[in-house]
Protein backbone atom coordinates (compact mmCIF):
# COMPACT_ATOMS: atom_id res chain seq x y z
CA UNK A 1 0.00 0.00 0.00
CA UNK A 2 1.32 3.42 -0.93
CA UNK A 3 1.95 5.86 1.87
CA UNK A 4 -0.74 8.18 0.48
CA UNK A 5 -3.48 5.50 0.57
CA UNK A 6 -6.10 5.75 3.34
CA UNK A 7 -5.43 3.34 6.21
CA UNK A 8 -9.05 2.10 6.25
CA UNK A 9 -9.83 2.12 2.57
CA UNK A 10 -10.90 4.66 0.02
CA UNK A 11 -13.67 7.22 -0.41
CA UNK A 12 -16.39 4.56 -0.38
CA UNK A 13 -15.46 3.53 3.16
CA UNK A 14 -15.35 7.19 4.29
CA UNK A 15 -18.81 7.77 2.86
CA UNK A 16 -20.03 4.55 4.46
CA UNK A 17 -18.69 5.66 7.85
CA UNK A 18 -20.40 9.01 7.44
CA UNK A 19 -23.69 7.26 6.73
CA UNK A 20 -23.27 5.17 9.89
CA UNK A 21 -22.59 8.27 11.96
CA UNK A 22 -25.60 10.05 10.44
CA UNK A 23 -27.78 7.00 11.15
CA UNK A 24 -26.55 6.95 14.76
CA UNK A 25 -27.32 10.65 15.18
CA UNK A 26 -30.75 10.09 13.59
CA UNK A 27 -31.49 7.27 16.08
CA UNK A 28 -30.47 9.40 19.06
CA UNK A 29 -32.50 12.29 17.69
CA UNK A 30 -35.57 10.05 17.58
CA UNK A 31 -35.20 9.27 21.29
CA UNK A 32 -34.42 12.79 22.53
CA UNK A 33 -34.01 16.29 21.09
CA UNK A 34 -30.20 16.40 21.27
CA UNK A 35 -29.94 20.18 20.97
CA UNK A 36 -32.40 20.71 23.82
CA UNK A 37 -30.77 17.93 25.87
CA UNK A 38 -27.33 19.53 25.52
CA UNK A 39 -28.69 22.94 26.51
CA UNK A 40 -30.44 21.41 29.53
CA UNK A 41 -27.27 19.59 30.61
CA UNK A 42 -25.15 22.75 30.37
CA UNK A 43 -27.72 24.47 32.57
CA UNK A 44 -28.15 21.62 35.05
CA UNK A 45 -24.50 20.81 35.81
CA UNK A 46 -23.68 24.23 37.35
CA UNK A 47 -26.93 24.07 39.33
CA UNK A 48 -25.99 20.64 40.70
CA UNK A 49 -22.54 21.88 41.74
CA UNK A 50 -24.06 24.98 43.34
CA UNK A 51 -26.62 22.94 45.27
CA UNK A 52 -23.98 20.48 46.46
CA UNK A 53 -21.81 23.32 47.76
CA UNK A 54 -24.63 24.88 49.79
CA UNK A 55 -25.72 21.46 51.06
CA UNK A 56 -22.17 20.73 52.24
CA UNK A 57 -21.64 23.99 54.17
CA UNK A 58 -23.67 23.11 57.31
CA UNK A 59 -22.55 19.49 56.94
CA UNK A 60 -18.91 20.55 57.34
CA UNK A 61 -19.83 22.38 60.55
CA UNK A 62 -21.51 19.21 61.82
CA UNK A 63 -18.34 17.24 61.05
CA UNK A 64 -16.15 19.69 62.96
CA UNK A 65 -18.61 19.57 65.86
CA UNK A 66 -18.37 15.79 65.90
CA UNK A 67 -14.71 15.98 66.93
CA UNK A 68 -15.71 17.81 70.12
CA UNK A 69 -17.60 14.82 71.54
CA UNK A 70 -20.65 12.58 71.14
CA UNK A 71 -23.09 15.08 72.65
CA UNK A 72 -21.74 17.81 70.37
CA UNK A 73 -22.17 15.57 67.32
CA UNK A 74 -25.71 14.61 68.32
CA UNK A 75 -26.55 18.26 69.05
CA UNK A 76 -25.15 19.54 65.75
CA UNK A 77 -26.94 16.77 63.81
CA UNK A 78 -30.25 17.47 65.55
CA UNK A 79 -29.73 21.21 65.18
CA UNK A 80 -28.98 20.88 61.49
CA UNK A 81 -32.19 18.91 60.93
CA UNK A 82 -34.19 21.42 62.99
CA UNK A 83 -32.74 24.40 61.10
CA UNK A 84 -33.46 22.72 57.76
CA UNK A 85 -37.08 21.75 58.37
CA UNK A 86 -38.09 24.94 60.21
CA UNK A 87 -36.07 27.53 58.30
CA UNK A 88 -33.87 26.72 55.33
CA UNK A 89 -36.42 24.50 53.56
CA UNK A 90 -39.15 27.10 54.07
CA UNK A 91 -37.23 30.07 52.63
CA UNK A 92 -35.95 27.89 49.78
CA UNK A 93 -39.52 26.97 48.93
CA UNK A 94 -40.71 30.58 49.11
CA UNK A 95 -38.08 31.67 46.60
CA UNK A 96 -39.75 29.29 44.12
CA UNK A 97 -42.26 32.05 43.39
CA UNK A 98 -39.52 33.85 41.46
CA UNK A 99 -39.14 30.84 39.16
CA UNK A 100 -42.66 31.57 37.94
CA UNK A 101 -42.67 35.36 38.08
CA UNK A 102 -39.16 36.14 36.84
CA UNK A 103 -39.05 33.21 34.41
CA UNK A 104 -42.24 34.15 32.59
CA UNK A 105 -41.42 37.88 32.67
CA UNK A 106 -38.00 37.22 31.14
CA UNK A 107 -39.49 35.08 28.37
CA UNK A 108 -42.03 37.83 27.64
CA UNK A 109 -39.22 40.44 27.53
CA UNK A 110 -40.74 42.30 30.48
CA UNK A 111 -37.24 42.84 31.78
CA UNK A 112 -37.93 45.64 34.26
CA UNK A 113 -40.31 43.34 36.16
CA UNK A 114 -37.50 40.97 37.14
CA UNK A 115 -35.88 43.59 39.35
CA UNK A 116 -39.22 44.50 40.94
CA UNK A 117 -40.10 40.85 41.60
CA UNK A 118 -36.66 40.31 43.12
CA UNK A 119 -37.09 43.26 45.48
CA UNK A 120 -40.58 42.17 46.55
CA UNK A 121 -39.23 38.68 47.23
CA UNK A 122 -36.34 40.10 49.28
CA UNK A 123 -38.82 42.08 51.40
CA UNK A 124 -40.92 38.98 51.95
CA UNK A 125 -37.86 36.87 52.78
CA UNK A 126 -36.68 39.40 55.35
CA UNK A 127 -40.06 39.33 57.11
CA UNK A 128 -40.19 35.53 57.11
CA UNK A 129 -36.62 35.31 58.42
CA UNK A 130 -37.59 37.51 61.39
CA UNK A 131 -40.40 35.08 62.27
CA UNK A 132 -38.21 31.99 61.88
CA UNK A 133 -35.45 33.64 63.94
CA UNK A 134 -37.93 34.10 66.79
CA UNK A 135 -38.75 30.40 66.56
CA UNK A 136 -35.06 29.46 66.58
CA UNK A 137 -34.55 31.43 69.80
CA UNK A 138 -36.82 28.86 71.48
CA UNK A 139 -35.08 25.82 69.99
CA UNK A 140 -34.14 24.24 73.33
CA UNK A 141 -37.58 24.35 75.02
CA UNK A 142 -39.27 23.20 71.80
CA UNK A 143 -36.92 20.21 71.47
CA UNK A 144 -37.50 19.35 75.12
CA UNK A 145 -41.23 19.49 74.40
CA UNK A 146 -40.57 16.91 71.67
CA UNK A 147 -38.94 14.71 74.34
CA UNK A 148 -35.37 15.09 73.10
CA UNK A 149 -32.41 14.56 75.43
CA UNK A 150 -31.76 17.72 77.54
CA UNK A 151 -28.00 17.81 76.90
CA UNK A 152 -28.46 17.24 73.17
CA UNK A 153 -31.23 19.87 73.04
CA UNK A 154 -28.97 22.46 74.68
CA UNK A 155 -26.19 21.65 72.20
CA UNK A 156 -28.59 21.87 69.25
CA UNK A 157 -29.85 25.24 70.49
CA UNK A 158 -26.31 26.66 70.62
CA UNK A 159 -25.66 25.44 67.07
CA UNK A 160 -28.93 26.84 65.67
CA UNK A 161 -28.97 30.22 67.43
CA UNK A 162 -25.56 31.05 65.95
CA UNK A 163 -27.09 30.57 62.49
CA UNK A 164 -29.79 33.24 62.91
CA UNK A 165 -27.78 35.87 60.97
CA UNK A 166 -27.07 33.25 58.32
CA UNK A 167 -30.79 32.59 57.85
CA UNK A 168 -31.27 36.12 56.51
CA UNK A 169 -28.31 35.70 54.16
CA UNK A 170 -29.56 32.31 52.98
CA UNK A 171 -33.05 33.63 52.26
CA UNK A 172 -31.65 36.58 50.26
CA UNK A 173 -29.24 34.20 48.56
CA UNK A 174 -32.09 31.97 47.34
CA UNK A 175 -33.86 34.99 45.83
CA UNK A 176 -30.70 36.06 43.99
CA UNK A 177 -30.16 32.51 42.75
CA UNK A 178 -33.66 32.37 41.26
CA UNK A 179 -33.26 35.83 39.71
CA UNK A 180 -30.10 34.69 37.92
CA UNK A 181 -31.38 31.19 37.16
CA UNK A 182 -34.44 32.46 35.30
CA UNK A 183 -32.13 34.42 33.00
CA UNK A 184 -30.06 31.25 32.39
CA UNK A 185 -27.08 32.81 34.18
CA UNK A 186 -25.72 29.76 36.01
CA UNK A 187 -21.93 29.59 35.55
CA UNK A 188 -21.21 32.42 38.05
CA UNK A 189 -23.29 30.57 40.65
CA UNK A 190 -20.63 27.86 40.81
CA UNK A 191 -17.88 30.34 41.67
CA UNK A 192 -20.10 32.11 44.21
CA UNK A 193 -20.83 28.83 45.99
CA UNK A 194 -17.58 26.85 45.68
CA UNK A 195 -15.36 29.71 46.85
CA UNK A 196 -17.44 30.31 50.02
CA UNK A 197 -17.48 26.55 50.66
CA UNK A 198 -13.67 26.45 50.64
CA UNK A 199 -13.67 29.52 52.89
CA UNK A 200 -16.08 27.72 55.21
CA UNK A 201 -13.75 24.77 55.78
CA UNK A 202 -10.97 27.11 56.93
CA UNK A 203 -13.40 29.25 58.91
CA UNK A 204 -14.92 26.28 60.74
CA UNK A 205 -11.44 25.08 61.71
CA UNK A 206 -10.54 28.56 62.96
CA UNK A 207 -13.68 29.10 65.04
CA UNK A 208 -14.18 25.56 66.36
CA UNK A 209 -10.62 24.33 66.85
CA UNK A 210 -8.26 27.31 66.96
CA UNK A 211 -10.48 29.73 68.91
CA UNK A 212 -12.34 27.01 70.82
CA UNK A 213 -15.82 28.46 70.25
CA UNK A 214 -17.37 25.00 70.01
CA UNK A 215 -20.90 24.60 68.64
CA UNK A 216 -21.50 28.35 68.60
CA UNK A 217 -18.40 28.73 66.43
CA UNK A 218 -19.59 25.96 64.08
CA UNK A 219 -22.94 27.71 63.65
CA UNK A 220 -21.33 31.14 63.27
CA UNK A 221 -19.12 29.76 60.49
CA UNK A 222 -22.28 28.82 58.57
CA UNK A 223 -23.67 32.35 59.00
CA UNK A 224 -20.46 34.05 57.86
CA UNK A 225 -20.17 31.76 54.83
CA UNK A 226 -23.75 32.37 53.70
CA UNK A 227 -23.24 36.13 54.00
CA UNK A 228 -20.01 35.91 51.99
CA UNK A 229 -21.81 34.04 49.21
CA UNK A 230 -24.78 36.43 49.30
CA UNK A 231 -22.56 39.51 49.04
CA UNK A 232 -20.58 37.96 46.18
CA UNK A 233 -23.76 37.37 44.17
CA UNK A 234 -25.12 40.82 44.99
CA UNK A 235 -21.87 42.48 43.90
CA UNK A 236 -21.95 40.49 40.66
CA UNK A 237 -25.52 41.62 39.88
CA UNK A 238 -24.86 45.28 40.73
CA UNK A 239 -21.58 45.54 38.82
CA UNK A 240 -22.36 43.47 35.72
CA UNK A 241 -23.64 45.25 32.60
CA UNK A 242 -25.63 42.22 31.50
CA UNK A 243 -28.34 43.03 34.09
CA UNK A 244 -28.79 46.64 33.01
CA UNK A 245 -32.29 45.88 31.68
CA UNK A 246 -33.46 43.64 34.53
CA UNK A 247 -32.05 45.66 37.45
CA UNK A 248 -32.84 49.39 37.56
CA UNK A 249 -32.03 49.91 41.21
CA UNK A 250 -34.23 49.84 44.29
CA UNK A 251 -37.75 51.17 43.80
CA UNK A 252 -40.77 51.76 46.05
CA UNK A 253 -42.85 50.24 43.24
CA UNK A 254 -41.67 46.81 44.45
CA UNK A 255 -44.08 47.04 47.41
CA UNK A 256 -46.97 46.68 44.93
CA UNK A 257 -45.82 43.17 44.09
CA UNK A 258 -45.28 41.83 47.61
CA UNK A 259 -48.81 40.39 47.89
CA UNK A 260 -48.75 38.64 44.46
CA UNK A 261 -45.34 37.23 45.39
CA UNK A 262 -46.64 35.93 48.73
CA UNK A 263 -49.61 34.28 46.98
CA UNK A 264 -47.22 32.19 44.90
CA UNK A 265 -44.50 31.83 47.54
CA UNK A 266 -46.75 30.33 50.23
CA UNK A 267 -47.88 27.22 48.29
CA UNK A 268 -44.37 26.96 46.87
CA UNK A 269 -42.95 26.77 50.41
CA UNK A 270 -45.65 24.31 51.47
CA UNK A 271 -44.92 21.93 48.58
CA UNK A 272 -41.21 21.88 49.46
CA UNK A 273 -41.65 21.60 53.24
CA UNK A 274 -44.23 18.81 53.08
CA UNK A 275 -41.72 16.60 51.27
CA UNK A 276 -38.80 17.57 53.55
CA UNK A 277 -40.89 16.88 56.64
CA UNK A 278 -41.97 13.45 55.36
CA UNK A 279 -38.37 12.22 55.29
CA UNK A 280 -37.66 13.67 58.74
CA UNK A 281 -40.80 12.03 60.12
CA UNK A 282 -39.60 8.65 58.86
CA UNK A 283 -36.44 9.01 60.95
CA UNK A 284 -38.50 9.87 64.05
CA UNK A 285 -40.88 6.94 63.47
CA UNK A 286 -37.91 4.61 62.99
CA UNK A 287 -36.91 5.41 66.57
CA UNK A 288 -40.10 3.68 67.76
CA UNK A 289 -39.24 0.34 66.10
CA UNK A 290 -37.98 -2.65 68.16
CA UNK A 291 -34.28 -1.98 67.45
CA UNK A 292 -34.23 1.84 67.36
CA UNK A 293 -30.46 2.25 67.01
CA UNK A 294 -30.25 0.13 63.85
CA UNK A 295 -33.57 1.27 62.36
CA UNK A 296 -32.90 4.98 62.91
CA UNK A 297 -29.40 4.69 61.45
CA UNK A 298 -30.74 2.77 58.47
CA UNK A 299 -33.54 5.22 57.65
CA UNK A 300 -31.12 8.14 58.10
CA UNK A 301 -28.73 6.44 55.63
CA UNK A 302 -31.55 5.91 53.15
CA UNK A 303 -32.70 9.54 53.47
CA UNK A 304 -29.14 10.80 52.95
CA UNK A 305 -28.71 8.58 49.89
CA UNK A 306 -32.00 9.84 48.46
CA UNK A 307 -30.91 13.45 49.09
CA UNK A 308 -27.59 12.91 47.31
CA UNK A 309 -29.31 11.30 44.31
CA UNK A 310 -31.82 14.16 44.24
CA UNK A 311 -29.03 16.69 43.77
CA UNK A 312 -28.75 15.50 40.16
CA UNK A 313 -32.51 15.81 39.75
CA UNK A 314 -32.43 19.27 41.32
CA UNK A 315 -30.28 20.59 38.47
CA UNK A 316 -32.74 19.37 35.86
CA UNK A 317 -35.70 20.53 37.94
CA UNK A 318 -34.23 24.05 37.87
CA UNK A 319 -33.53 23.70 34.15
CA UNK A 320 -37.06 22.65 33.21
CA UNK A 321 -38.57 25.33 35.46
CA UNK A 322 -36.56 28.00 33.65
CA UNK A 323 -37.19 26.62 30.17
CA UNK A 324 -40.93 26.20 30.73
CA UNK A 325 -41.41 29.63 32.32
CA UNK A 326 -39.33 31.34 29.60
CA UNK A 327 -41.22 29.59 26.79
CA UNK A 328 -44.60 30.42 28.37
CA UNK A 329 -43.54 34.05 28.61
CA UNK A 330 -42.51 33.97 24.95
CA UNK A 331 -45.82 32.33 23.96
CA UNK A 332 -44.11 29.18 22.68
CA UNK A 333 -46.28 26.26 23.85
CA UNK A 334 -44.48 23.61 21.78
CA UNK A 335 -41.10 24.73 23.13
CA UNK A 336 -42.38 24.33 26.70
CA UNK A 337 -43.76 20.85 26.00
CA UNK A 338 -40.53 19.76 24.33
CA UNK A 339 -38.48 20.99 27.30
CA UNK A 340 -40.62 18.92 29.69
CA UNK A 341 -40.23 15.74 27.63
CA UNK A 342 -36.47 16.11 27.20
CA UNK A 343 -35.76 16.94 30.85
CA UNK A 344 -37.88 14.07 32.12
CA UNK A 345 -35.97 11.60 29.95
CA UNK A 346 -32.58 12.98 31.00
CA UNK A 347 -33.38 13.00 34.72
CA UNK A 348 -34.76 9.45 34.76
CA UNK A 349 -31.82 8.19 32.67
CA UNK A 350 -29.26 9.67 35.08
CA UNK A 351 -31.23 8.38 38.07
CA UNK A 352 -31.19 4.92 36.49
CA UNK A 353 -27.40 5.15 36.18
CA UNK A 354 -27.16 6.12 39.87
CA UNK A 355 -29.48 3.23 40.75
CA UNK A 356 -27.28 0.74 38.88
CA UNK A 357 -24.21 1.96 40.76
CA UNK A 358 -26.12 1.63 44.03
CA UNK A 359 -27.31 -1.85 43.11
CA UNK A 360 -23.80 -3.13 42.45
CA UNK A 361 -22.02 -1.10 45.12
CA UNK A 362 -24.48 -0.94 48.01
CA UNK A 363 -22.00 -2.72 50.29
CA UNK A 364 -19.28 -0.14 49.69
CA UNK A 365 -21.80 2.69 50.02
CA UNK A 366 -23.09 1.39 53.36
CA UNK A 367 -19.49 1.13 54.57
CA UNK A 368 -19.09 4.90 54.13
CA UNK A 369 -21.84 5.45 56.71
CA UNK A 370 -21.19 2.66 59.19
CA UNK A 371 -18.78 -0.17 59.95
CA UNK A 372 -21.57 -2.30 61.42
CA UNK A 373 -22.16 -5.59 59.61
CA UNK A 374 -25.78 -5.59 60.81
CA UNK A 375 -26.51 -2.17 59.31
CA UNK A 376 -24.74 -3.14 56.07
CA UNK A 377 -26.89 -6.28 55.79
CA UNK A 378 -30.07 -4.31 56.51
CA UNK A 379 -29.11 -1.69 53.92
CA UNK A 380 -28.58 -4.44 51.33
CA UNK A 381 -32.12 -5.65 52.00
CA UNK A 382 -33.57 -2.14 51.61
CA UNK A 383 -31.44 -1.27 48.53
CA UNK A 384 -34.01 -2.53 45.95
CA UNK A 385 -36.64 -0.28 47.56
CA UNK A 386 -34.17 2.61 47.50
CA UNK A 387 -33.66 2.07 43.78
CA UNK A 388 -37.41 2.39 43.16
CA UNK A 389 -37.77 5.53 45.29
CA UNK A 390 -34.81 7.24 43.58
CA UNK A 391 -36.34 6.65 40.13
CA UNK A 392 -39.70 8.01 41.30
CA UNK A 393 -38.02 10.99 42.95
CA UNK A 394 -36.17 11.81 39.72
CA UNK A 395 -39.46 11.99 37.82
CA UNK A 396 -41.40 13.95 40.44
CA UNK A 397 -38.51 16.41 40.84
CA UNK A 398 -38.76 17.39 37.18
CA UNK A 399 -42.56 17.55 37.31
CA UNK A 400 -42.34 19.79 40.40
CA UNK A 401 -40.05 22.04 38.35
CA UNK A 402 -42.76 22.18 35.67
CA UNK A 403 -45.23 23.20 38.39
CA UNK A 404 -43.01 26.10 39.45
CA UNK A 405 -42.49 27.16 35.84
CA UNK A 406 -46.23 27.16 35.11
CA UNK A 407 -47.26 28.74 38.39
CA UNK A 408 -49.47 25.95 39.75
CA UNK A 409 -47.59 25.47 43.02
CA UNK A 410 -50.96 25.27 44.80
CA UNK A 411 -51.81 22.06 42.92
CA UNK A 412 -48.41 20.57 43.73
CA UNK A 413 -48.82 21.52 47.41
CA UNK A 414 -52.18 19.71 47.64
CA UNK A 415 -50.68 16.75 45.78
CA UNK A 416 -47.80 16.49 48.26
CA UNK A 417 -50.15 16.80 51.23
CA UNK A 418 -52.32 13.91 50.06
CA UNK A 419 -49.46 11.78 48.72
CA UNK A 420 -47.30 11.90 51.83
CA UNK A 421 -49.69 12.48 54.74
CA UNK A 422 -52.92 10.80 53.62
CA UNK A 423 -51.31 7.88 51.77
CA UNK A 424 -47.55 7.59 52.39
CA UNK A 425 -47.15 8.09 56.15
CA UNK A 426 -50.22 6.04 57.21
CA UNK A 427 -49.07 3.17 54.98
CA UNK A 428 -45.53 3.42 56.39
CA UNK A 429 -46.89 3.06 59.92
CA UNK A 430 -49.22 0.22 58.87
CA UNK A 431 -46.48 -1.73 57.06
CA UNK A 432 -43.87 -1.15 59.78
CA UNK A 433 -45.93 -1.84 62.90
CA UNK A 434 -49.04 -3.80 61.92
CA UNK A 435 -47.43 -6.07 59.31
CA UNK A 436 -44.07 -5.96 61.18
CA UNK A 437 -42.04 -5.17 58.05
CA UNK A 438 -40.15 -2.60 60.16
CA UNK A 439 -37.68 -0.45 58.18
CA UNK A 440 -38.68 -2.04 54.88
CA UNK A 441 -42.28 -1.18 55.69
CA UNK A 442 -41.42 2.45 56.40
CA UNK A 443 -39.70 2.84 53.05
CA UNK A 444 -42.45 0.94 51.20
CA UNK A 445 -44.99 3.41 52.53
CA UNK A 446 -42.80 6.25 51.28
CA UNK A 447 -42.67 4.61 47.85
CA UNK A 448 -46.48 4.48 47.80
CA UNK A 449 -46.53 8.20 48.55
CA UNK A 450 -43.94 8.98 45.88
CA UNK A 451 -45.88 6.88 43.35
CA UNK A 452 -49.07 8.80 44.10
CA UNK A 453 -47.21 12.12 43.91
CA UNK A 454 -45.47 11.31 40.61
CA UNK A 455 -48.59 9.94 38.91
CA UNK A 456 -50.72 12.90 40.00
CA UNK A 457 -48.16 15.45 38.82
CA UNK A 458 -47.85 13.53 35.55
CA UNK A 459 -51.62 13.68 35.00
CA UNK A 460 -51.72 17.40 35.85
CA UNK A 461 -48.87 18.09 33.42
CA UNK A 462 -50.44 16.00 30.65
CA UNK A 463 -53.84 17.66 31.05
CA UNK A 464 -52.52 21.21 31.45
CA UNK A 465 -54.12 23.66 29.02
CA UNK A 466 -50.88 25.37 28.06
CA UNK A 467 -52.65 27.86 25.81
CA UNK A 468 -54.58 29.30 28.78
CA UNK A 469 -51.36 29.89 30.73
CA UNK A 470 -49.83 31.56 27.68
CA UNK A 471 -52.94 33.72 27.14
CA UNK A 472 -52.84 34.88 30.78
CA UNK A 473 -49.20 35.84 30.35
CA UNK A 474 -49.94 37.71 27.14
CA UNK A 475 -52.59 39.76 29.00
CA UNK A 476 -49.94 40.78 31.54
CA UNK A 477 -47.60 41.65 28.70
CA UNK A 478 -50.23 43.84 27.04
CA UNK A 479 -50.46 46.05 30.13
CA UNK A 480 -46.69 46.13 30.71
CA UNK A 481 -44.96 49.50 30.65
CA UNK A 482 -41.19 49.31 30.07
Amino acid sequence: MASTDPLLGGKEEEEGGGEVRRARRWWVGRVVDTEEAWAQTRFAVPMVLTNMSYYAIPLVSVMFSGHLGDVHLAGATLGNSWATVTGYAFVTGMSGALETLCGQAYGARMYRMLGLYLQSSLLMSAAVSVLVSALWCFTEPLLLLLRQDPAVSAAASAFVRAQVPGLFAFSFLQCLLRYLQTQSVVAPLVACSLAPFLLHVALAHLLVNALGLGLAGAGAAVSITFWASCLMLLAYVLRSERFAETWNGFSAEAFRFVVPTIKLATPSAVMVCLEYWAFELLVLIAGLLPNPTVSTSLIAMCSSTEAIAYMITYGFSAAVSTRVSNEIGAGNVEGAKNAVAVTLKLSVFLAAAFVLLLGFGHGLWAGLFSGSAIIAAEFAAVAPLMMASILLDSAQGVLSGVARGCGWQHLAAVTNLVAFYVIGMPLSIFFAFKLKWYTKGLWMGLICGLTCQTCTLMVITARTKWSKIVDAMQEKKASYVA
